[in-house]
């Protein structure tokens, strides 16, 4: 009997063991961690998500970017003199210029800065000199909302425009120290300053240059 006392013991603590159950502290502490556990994780998949939106935002102005260069220098690039109205005139917020027409002709293109949008609008194709002298006529009123407009960037605080005549580079709107008698010739490039302001998605400046089409009435 002596014997069988140890073993009665055993058991009642086995049972006792067998049917004892977490704490109300327990529980709450393993709830605690749970949900501190699962803030980390809403934590984590939101910044990748925010990482992801600021990434495509990147990706999209840069293209856009790239576009509005790509068109600029084509405008620049098919610059024409057609001897009867200025091939290309800057006053500081707006460029005018006659260009060959993508499907033939001619056409008057306009670069202008309103209210920090750069804005660009091109005319129809024309193929006589009235039609050119009209419209260019039309360019000097630009007001940047007329019927054809196009919004190319925004946020831009400042542009400059440069020309490369004989080597070196001036301000578009210098008349090179002196008065002009005749129109100036068509420069062999066209730099372009666009300071960028804080809407703009850029920091700093962009700085694009282009080379014109050697013309046999340059001089």
């Amino acid at each position: 009997m002596a014997c069988l006392a140890p073993l009665r013991w055993l058991g009642r603590v086995t049972t006792m063991s067998r049917h004892r159950g977490f704490t109300l502290i327990e529980v709450m502490v393993a709830l605690l961690i749970l949900s501190v556990m699962a803030l980390m994780a809403w934590q984590g998949v939101e910044g990748i998500s925010k990482a992801r939106e600021v990434a495509d935002g990147n990706v999209q102005r840069t293209l856009r970017l790239q576009s509005v260069m790509t068109q600029w220098q084509a405008d620049l690039g098919a610059v024409l003199d057609s001897q009867t109205v200025e091939p290309l005139l800057f006053d500081g917020s707006t460029l005018r210029m006659t260009r060959r027409a993508p499907g033939g002709g001619m056409q008057v293109v306009v670069w202008a800065l309103r209210s920090g949008r750069w804005v660009r609008w091109a005319g129809p194709a024309v193929t006589t000199v009235g039609e050119l002298q009209e419209q260019w006529t039309r360019s000097m009123s630009f007001q940047g909302n007329e019927l054809g407009s196009l919004q190319a960037l925004v946020g831009i605080d400042q542009w400059q425009l440069y020309c490369n005549r004989g080597g070196a580079w001036t301000n578009c709107q210098s008349s090179a120290g002196g008065i002009q008698i005749r129109r100036p010739p068509i420069p062999r490039g066209v730099r372009c300053v666009l300071a960028m302001g804080a809407g703009s998605g850029f920091e700093g400046s962009i700085i694009r240059d282009v080379a014109l089409a050697y013309q046999p009435n340059q001089n």
